[in-house]
């Protein structure tokens, strides 16, 4: 791991595979870590560059103050942009998981030269709150158990981790992946201050985060070739997101678990 400076910010990087293959650049939500050791080795295996990175105000990238964000989503597009020409891989094949999607979104959007391909996992077209009217919204009486909990002393490790694997079970995840990648965030999160480990745990700085202006209504406008990966089961963002992102790009490509059943049988 190493950090890349881009528009006087250092972002935390991670690389897989050779330097001069070509670029695969993974925006984490928030973290990195979103995107598992596996799936990066596995796709670098296949001759890629992967590049998977924290957002601003989580891992190894520079915090400030995550309660109080001086910068924009449409900041976090440009930081994707501008870390692939750093990287020397312009133009890159650009993923984004959950929030790292919508930065991903605006990012192909805002910066069309920069990248060659998008891929977009459990993520929606709009901002975070409510969604428009023909969105599906987080499944209510999940979020209810979700938030009804009482929140974990965030400078005690272990809490944490077991705060992260009673909501994994909730949202009908995997509690013990959830603990441990819990654990793991909480060791590369800057400082012990509890809104920071917040932040890093949860991505709540997307809920202080100025994404305007909308960009769903310019998916259209997105030429490069998009794969869309959305689980059927996903109750913080259900597939209904997915199916409008699939449709709203020009020839993407919809991989939920139906469309993967049907490509086994």
């Amino acid at each position: 791991m190493t950090t890349v400076h881009v528009h006087d910010t250092a972002l935390g990087v991670e690389s897989f595979g050779g330097d001069d293959a070509p670029l695969v650049l993974l925006a984490g939500g928030t973290t990195m870590l979103s995107w598992p050791d596996a799936l990066c080795e596995r796709l670098a295996a296949g001759g890629r560059r992967v590049v998977r990175y924290d957002l601003r105000d989580s891992g190894e990238s520079t915090t400030t103050n995550p309660e109080a964000p001086g910068y924009t989503l449409r900041d976090l597009a440009a930081d994707a942009a501008a870390l692939a020409d750093a990287l020397g891989g312009r133009p890159a094949h650009l993923a984004g998981i959950g929030v790292g999607g919508m930065v991903a979104q605006v990012a192909a959007l805002d910066h069309p030269g920069a990248f060659s391909a998008l891929t977009l996992v459990g993520t929606r077209a709009v901002a975070p709150g409510p969604p428009d009217g023909d969105l599906p919204d987080h499944d209510q009486a999940t979020m209810r158990r979700l938030f009804a909990r009482p929140t974990p002393d965030w400078t005690d490790r272990e809490a944490v981790a077991e705060f992260a694997a009673a909501g994994a079970g909730i949202l009908g995840d995997d509690p013990a992946a959830a603990r441990a990648l819990a654990a793991r965030v909480w060791d590369r999160t800057p400082g012990g201050a509890p809104p920071v480990h917040m932040a890093n745990q949860l991505g709540m700085v997307f809920a202080r985060l100025d994404c305007a202006p909308r960009w769903r209504e310019r998916l259209p406008t997105i030429e490069v070739p998009t794969l869309v990966v959305h689980g059927r089961r996903n109750r913080f963002f259900p597939v209904g997101n997915g199916e409008a992102i699939a449709h709203e790009i020009p020839g993407a490509r919809l991989l939920s678990g139906a469309e993967r059943a049907a490509s086994i049988t």
